[in-house]
């Protein structure tokens, strides 16, 4: 498996995620490939029980020939950030504390 810090360096050369306030988010960029990838997945029935299927599909529109390895490498880099996302108050909640 690809290593985790290597991975969201990638990430953030190819311009999918930057740091912001010591975290990262998503760019403008992923958020359109996602949107693509949940809009194709949604006309196809997808129940969309699981975000790792559209980050998954976004990473193959944006890298089709990657290794299946390397791809899973950047959905699991990938999903805590965009769990972040898509709940504001998460990321809210961890930076006032408990």
């Amino acid at each position: 498996m690809p290593d985790p810090g290597e991975t969201l360096l990638r990430l953030e050369d190819d311009g999918l995620v930057l740091r912001q306030g010591g975290e990262h988010r998503t760019t403008r960029r992923w958020q359109a490939a996602m949107a693509r990838a949940a809009t194709r997945l949604y006309g196809q029935g997808d129940p969309g029980n699981d975000l790792r299927v559209p980050i998954a599909v976004a990473l193959v529109e944006l890298y089709p020939e990657a290794p299946a390895e390397e791809l899973a490498g950047c959905v699991e880099a990938l999903l805590p950030i965009e769990l972040a996302e898509l709940d504001p108050r998460a990321r809210l909640a961890s930076v006032q504390g408990p």
